[in-house]
Protein backbone atom coordinates (compact mmCIF):
# COMPACT_ATOMS: atom_id res chain seq x y z
CA UNK A 1 0.00 0.00 0.00
CA UNK A 2 1.31 3.31 -1.15
CA UNK A 3 2.21 5.80 2.39
CA UNK A 4 1.32 9.60 2.61
CA UNK A 5 3.57 11.16 5.59
CA UNK A 6 2.64 13.73 8.19
CA UNK A 7 5.57 15.11 9.51
CA UNK A 8 5.16 17.95 12.78
CA UNK A 9 8.15 19.71 14.02
CA UNK A 10 9.37 21.41 17.69
CA UNK A 11 6.79 21.91 20.10
CA UNK A 12 3.73 20.26 18.67
CA UNK A 13 3.88 17.64 20.83
CA UNK A 14 2.15 20.56 22.97
CA UNK A 15 -0.52 20.45 20.53
CA UNK A 16 -4.31 20.63 22.48
CA UNK A 17 -2.35 22.57 25.87
CA UNK A 18 0.06 25.23 24.74
CA UNK A 19 -1.51 28.51 23.15
CA UNK A 20 -5.36 26.78 22.82
CA UNK A 21 -6.16 30.37 21.85
CA UNK A 22 -4.06 30.07 18.59
CA UNK A 23 -3.68 26.37 18.01
CA UNK A 24 -6.73 25.04 19.64
CA UNK A 25 -7.67 22.20 21.51
CA UNK A 26 -7.17 19.01 19.17
CA UNK A 27 -4.09 17.10 20.83
CA UNK A 28 -1.65 15.57 18.02
CA UNK A 29 -2.91 12.10 19.02
CA UNK A 30 -6.40 13.54 17.76
CA UNK A 31 -4.61 15.08 14.57
CA UNK A 32 -3.23 11.81 14.05
CA UNK A 33 -6.67 10.14 13.79
CA UNK A 34 -8.51 12.79 11.34
CA UNK A 35 -4.87 12.05 9.11
CA UNK A 36 -5.48 7.93 9.60
CA UNK A 37 -8.96 8.40 8.62
CA UNK A 38 -8.57 10.78 5.19
CA UNK A 39 -5.19 8.68 4.50
CA UNK A 40 -7.11 5.08 4.25
CA UNK A 41 -10.56 6.78 2.34
CA UNK A 42 -7.75 7.49 -0.15
CA UNK A 43 -6.04 3.78 -0.09
CA UNK A 44 -3.41 5.35 1.91
CA UNK A 45 -1.12 4.11 4.76
CA UNK A 46 -0.34 6.85 6.90
CA UNK A 47 3.43 7.88 8.33
CA UNK A 48 2.95 10.26 10.99
CA UNK A 49 5.47 12.03 12.97
CA UNK A 50 6.81 14.48 15.48
CA UNK A 51 10.35 15.47 16.19
CA UNK A 52 11.41 18.75 18.18
CA UNK A 53 15.04 17.92 16.67
CA UNK A 54 16.15 19.77 13.09
CA UNK A 55 18.20 16.82 12.06
CA UNK A 56 15.85 13.99 12.75
CA UNK A 57 13.25 15.97 10.24
CA UNK A 58 16.08 16.23 8.03
CA UNK A 59 16.44 12.26 8.05
CA UNK A 60 12.69 11.85 8.00
CA UNK A 61 13.02 14.06 4.67
CA UNK A 62 15.50 12.17 3.21
CA UNK A 63 14.14 8.70 3.77
CA UNK A 64 10.55 10.14 2.42
CA UNK A 65 11.96 11.29 -0.51
CA UNK A 66 13.90 7.71 -1.21
CA UNK A 67 10.30 6.09 -0.70
CA UNK A 68 8.70 8.53 -3.03
CA UNK A 69 11.40 7.55 -5.54
CA UNK A 70 10.47 3.74 -4.96
CA UNK A 71 7.15 4.24 -5.99
CA UNK A 72 6.14 3.17 -1.92
CA UNK A 73 4.78 7.26 -1.17
CA UNK A 74 3.23 9.87 -2.75
CA UNK A 75 5.23 12.58 -0.59
CA UNK A 76 4.56 14.43 2.84
CA UNK A 77 2.35 17.21 4.75
CA UNK A 78 4.75 19.23 6.99
CA UNK A 79 3.94 21.09 9.58
CA UNK A 80 7.67 22.17 10.29
CA UNK A 81 6.73 24.58 12.94
CA UNK A 82 9.23 27.19 13.91
CA UNK A 83 12.13 25.66 11.95
CA UNK A 84 9.79 27.20 9.07
CA UNK A 85 11.54 30.58 9.54
CA UNK A 86 14.52 29.21 10.44
CA UNK A 87 15.86 26.16 8.76
CA UNK A 88 17.77 26.29 5.51
CA UNK A 89 18.62 22.81 6.25
CA UNK A 90 14.92 21.48 6.11
CA UNK A 91 14.59 23.78 2.32
CA UNK A 92 17.57 22.30 1.61
CA UNK A 93 16.82 18.46 1.79
CA UNK A 94 13.52 18.88 0.43
CA UNK A 95 15.28 20.61 -2.81
CA UNK A 96 18.08 18.20 -2.51
CA UNK A 97 16.09 14.69 -2.23
CA UNK A 98 12.88 15.98 -4.23
CA UNK A 99 10.45 15.05 -2.26
CA UNK A 100 7.05 16.17 -3.08
CA UNK A 101 5.67 18.56 0.39
CA UNK A 102 2.65 20.14 1.24
CA UNK A 103 3.52 22.95 4.06
CA UNK A 104 1.49 23.08 6.51
CA UNK A 105 0.26 25.55 9.44
CA UNK A 106 -2.47 25.37 11.75
CA UNK A 107 -2.60 29.09 12.92
CA UNK A 108 -2.59 31.62 9.99
CA UNK A 109 1.40 32.67 10.14
CA UNK A 110 0.35 36.13 7.92
CA UNK A 111 -1.92 37.50 10.74
CA UNK A 112 0.96 36.62 13.64
CA UNK A 113 4.23 37.94 14.15
CA UNK A 114 6.04 39.65 11.56
CA UNK A 115 8.94 36.70 11.96
CA UNK A 116 6.68 34.39 11.35
CA UNK A 117 5.87 35.76 7.83
CA UNK A 118 8.88 33.96 5.76
CA UNK A 119 9.18 30.62 4.95
CA UNK A 120 12.17 28.78 4.27
CA UNK A 121 10.06 26.11 3.16
CA UNK A 122 7.82 27.49 0.52
CA UNK A 123 9.65 27.66 -2.46
CA UNK A 124 10.27 23.94 -2.24
CA UNK A 125 6.57 23.18 -1.34
CA UNK A 126 4.32 22.05 -4.13
CA UNK A 127 1.64 23.73 -2.04
CA UNK A 128 0.92 25.28 1.79
CA UNK A 129 -2.47 25.07 3.65
CA UNK A 130 -2.58 28.07 6.26
CA UNK A 131 -4.65 29.11 9.07
CA UNK A 132 -7.72 26.36 8.45
CA UNK A 133 -6.67 25.06 11.67
CA UNK A 134 -6.39 21.23 12.59
CA UNK A 135 -8.89 20.38 9.35
CA UNK A 136 -5.73 21.65 7.51
CA UNK A 137 -4.30 17.96 7.67
CA UNK A 138 -6.79 15.70 5.98
CA UNK A 139 -6.96 18.86 2.94
CA UNK A 140 -3.50 18.57 2.26
CA UNK A 141 -3.17 15.03 2.37
CA UNK A 142 -6.17 15.26 0.08
CA UNK A 143 -4.25 17.48 -2.17
CA UNK A 144 -1.14 15.43 -1.96
CA UNK A 145 -3.16 12.54 -3.27
CA UNK A 146 -4.55 14.45 -6.20
CA UNK A 147 -1.33 16.09 -6.93
CA UNK A 148 0.50 12.13 -7.19
CA UNK A 149 -2.25 11.33 -9.06
CA UNK A 150 -2.16 13.63 -11.57
CA UNK A 151 1.54 13.02 -11.70
CA UNK A 152 1.25 9.69 -12.24
CA UNK A 153 -0.80 10.84 -15.29
CA UNK A 154 1.62 12.67 -16.64
CA UNK A 155 4.33 10.06 -15.96
CA UNK A 156 2.34 7.46 -18.34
Amino acid sequence: MTTVVVLNGPNLNLLGTRKPEVYGSTSLADVEALCRTEAEGLGLALEFRQSNSEGELVDWIHESGREVKAGRCIGAVFNPGAYTHTSVALHDAIEGIELPVVELHISNVHRREPFRHHSFISPVAVGTVVGLGVHGYPLAIRALHRISLAGQETAS
